[in-house]
């Protein structure tokens, strides 16, 4: 059987009641998947970042590079399994506070699309927290859609976010 890799993001903003912060969550949780088959190639630093949303507290963002026999659903169901030991309830309010959120940005074989999953995160190239920490680890890793490698990526949103805003 074949081998997938995957950038994963990582993600949390409440503290835990045995790990503790949430930079410490995210350092467990790679613990976690590495003891279910789960091979962890490389992780990004952990970064500070602002909420999306109606939350008031900070995330603590990152990202890992994995290497797994797990198809794209197989792995989400894992993943939501690891979010669930960490208290995570789903409950249908987007953008609340969490303990931890694992989510698929990428992975090798490219696209995937079903009702629960689609592989590139449809939203993740607008999103510093989660290129920045993947273009540490995974740099010249292309989107499948734009073509854009996660450091073009990074660029891309830095430079947005740098230009002054221009008046009416």
């Amino acid at each position: 059987m074949t081998a997938f890799r995957y950038v994963i993001a990582l993600g949390s903003n409440q503290r835990h009641h045995r790990h503790g912060a949430p930079g410490a969550v995210l350092r467990a949780a790679l613990a976690v998947l590495a003891a279910r088959d789960i091979r962890l190639i490389s992780a990004s630093p952990v970064i500070r970042s602002r909420p999306i949303g109606p939350s008031d507290r900070e995330y603590a963002n990152g990202a890992a590079l994995v290497e797994t026999r797990l198809d794209p659903p197989a792995l989400l169901a894992a993943l939501q399994d690891v979010e669930m030991q960490f208290g995570r309830k789903r409950q249908g309010r987007r953008w609340r506070a969490r303990t931890l959120d694992l989510d698929i940005v990428l992975w090798s074989a490219g696209c995937w699309s079903d009702d629960a999953l689609t592989i590139p995160h449809h939203e993740f190239r607008t999103r510093g927290f989660v290129v920045g920490p993947a273009a540490r680890i995974a740099p010249q890793w292309r989107d499948p859609l734009s073509g854009h490698s996660l450091r073009q990526l990074e660029y891309r949103i830095k430079r947005r976010l740098d230009r002054p805003a221009r008046a009416p």
